[in-house]
């Protein structure tokens, strides 16, 4: 399938696109600003890295931590840095390029890929949503339903759809022609600002996005049905600290959905009459480079458990007592 797709994008560039490369205007185009964004962005990737790398590495090194829960929290840190891997070291480069250009090639890849790990992304969130519910609302079956097996088949499942959301959205535009313009008002190549530089028709494309985005949006909403009975599981609890723990528990999942269900809805879904290109950029970086940096953040900061098992690998690793780690 890789050399069939790679002919078809090579047949494609030869043969019936006049555009073969496209500009990336980024972020800014004061060139004494690129240096400082570069070293900025370079922090937030780095940053980004360790922080989703140490949360995987804490898990499988916990013999506590290999529930459910974290299974798939392993599996949204490893996405995440595939997910920031796609569009901020093309940034980086181009922060210090002269010409800020990617091939047409390189767009469509970028497109393909950023689609699968933002699809991989929210199914995830929306599996956790359920493992949640699951464990809170049924938590005499929560083992029985969400076992090894079952986890595994899921994870493999959000793969599977996020894989055929990124070809349902990135195959058709195989049939455009870019005659130029080839100035794309972002800093990477994603699909709204690439369809309005097509010279041919794009209503299939258009159309088969907003499918895709409403099959997101169906996501989003069976993760705010799992926390609507969550919530009112939580507050039928007698004991003021039992609803404590129950909710301490999801309190972290649910600002990350929040975080990134909210700035992408807002960005996919606003009206063409009211896009801003520069409204649209800040609120892509919100989703694009925030989110995965700061997923391992809130999950850390608000989960006993990870900062437990941080404390103690820190503490086996460099020699020294748990109590001499500061939290």
């Amino acid at each position: 399938m890789t050399s069939q797709l790679s002919y078809h994008l090579d047949h494609l560039s030869d043969n019936r696109t006049t555009v073969t490369d496209f500009i990336l205007l980024g972020l800014s185009d004061d060139p004494q600003l690129q240096p400082f964004l570069f070293l900025v962005f370079l922090l937030i990737y780095l940053i980004t890295f360790a922080g989703n790398m140490v949360i995987m590495g804490v898990i499988k090194a916990d013999p506590q931590l290999h529930t459910p829960m974290y299974f798939f929290l392993s599996h949204l840190s490893f996405v995440d840095i595939c997910y920031s891997s796609v569009t901020v070291p093309k940034m980086l480069e181009n922060f210090l390029a002269e010409q800020k250009k990617i091939s047409f090639n390189g767009c469509i890849t970028q497109i393909f890929f950023f689609t699968l790990f933002v699809g991989v992304e929210i199914f995830t969130l929306s599996v956790m949503a359920y493992d949640r519910y699951t464990a809170i609302c049924d938590p005499l079956h929560y083992l029985d339903i969400m076992n090894k097996r079952i986890c595994v088949q899921v994870v493999l499942s959000t793969w599977a759809l996020g894989f055929l959301h990124a070809l349902i959205n990135t195959v058709p535009v195989l049939n455009l022609r870019f005659c130029g313009p080839n100035a794309i008002s972002h800093f990477s190549c994603e699909l709204p600002p690439l369809l309005q530089l097509s010279c041919t028709d794009a209503t299939i494309n258009k159309v088969v996005f907003f499918l895709c985005s409403s099959v997101i949006l169906g996501s989003f909403v069976l993760t705010l049905a799992s926390y609507g009975s969550i919530i009112t599981t939580i507050l039928g609890i007698p004991s003021a600290a039992g609803r404590h723990k129950a909710f301490s528990t999801c309190s972290a999942h649910l600002m990350v959905v929040t975080l990134l269900f909210g700035t992408a809805l807002f960005t996919y879904l606003q009206s063409r009459s009211s896009y801003s290109p520069d409204t649209d950029k800040m609120i892509s970086l919100m989703y694009t480079v925030m989110t995965p940096l700061l997923n391992p953040v809130i999950y850390t900061l608000r989960n006993k458990e990870v900062k437990g098992a941080l404390k103690k690998t820190l503490a086996r690793n460099f020699c020294l007592r748990p109590g001499e780690i500061k939290p």
